[in-house]
């Protein structure tokens, strides 16, 4: 049987943890909000130029985005992170017309990376290899803040850009409106948040850099 003192002491932890457990979902959804307001709802005008272009993956408007700004003379080079091991340069050809030179010319390809961080180190060590100083980013609105947060922790002396490729639901309807759209919101959320405690705890070690296996289009 507990005494006296057991009982207060076990009461005051119990309120110490309640007490915190409160406070963290309370700066959880505080966080969630922060990040909500600063997805962007249309697509930008960008007025500004870089050394590369690093488009990650997922969606055929990203690409052929990446590559209008390539034509417009944005950026020297661009990086294609994150590609199908099965997609070749005529399936790109295909789906983006008007294309073709540029992409025989100034294109790369990544097959390796398979997540964001991946298409961080791919990026790193491609924009590294050709001695780039500043990159244009280029993904989904939702996808952003986790994009440039691995980018920058892998590129911390390298100006990056953001232009996110808003999708036309986002444009039509708030996130909160569509179930599926308020799951991707919530997951791109909580892996940003995971993807800061991840590079919080990594100690960058430049020893691991290798050289960019550039494989161009």
């Amino acid at each position: 049987m507990l005494s006296l003192k057991g009982a207060v002491r076990t009461r005051r932890l119990r309120s110490i943890g309640l007490k915190a457990i409160l406070l963290c979902l309370f700066l959880l959804v505080l966080g969630f909000a922060g990040f909500v307001w600063l997805l962007p709802s249309r697509q930008i005008v960008l007025d500004t130029n870089a050394d590369g272009i690093v488009v990650l993956t997922g969606g055929t408007s990203r690409i052929s985005d990446a590559l209008e700004l390539l034509a417009s003379g944005r950026g020297k080079r661009l990086l294609i992170t994150g590609v199908n091991p099965g997609t070749t340069t005529a399936d790109i050809e295909r789906e983006v017309v008007n294309y073709n030179r540029l992409i025989s010319c100034c294109v790369d390809l990544d097959y390796s990376a398979l997540n964001t961080y991946g298409n961080a180190v791919q990026s790193r060590r491609w924009a590294l290899a050709h001695g780039f100083g500043s990159l244009i980013v280029v993904t989904s609105a939702y996808h952003m803040p986790r994009a440039l947060a691995e980018l920058a922790h892998q590129l911390p002396n390298v100006r990056l850009v953001a232009f996110p490729v808003v999708s036309d639901r986002l444009r039509i309807e708030p996130w909160w409106s569509s179930g599926d759209t308020t799951r991707l919101v919530v997951s791109e959320y909580l892996k940003y948040l995971a993807a800061k405690v991840r590079m919080r705890l990594d100690s960058f070690s430049t020893s691991e850099l290798t050289a960019f296996p550039v494989r161009r289009a």
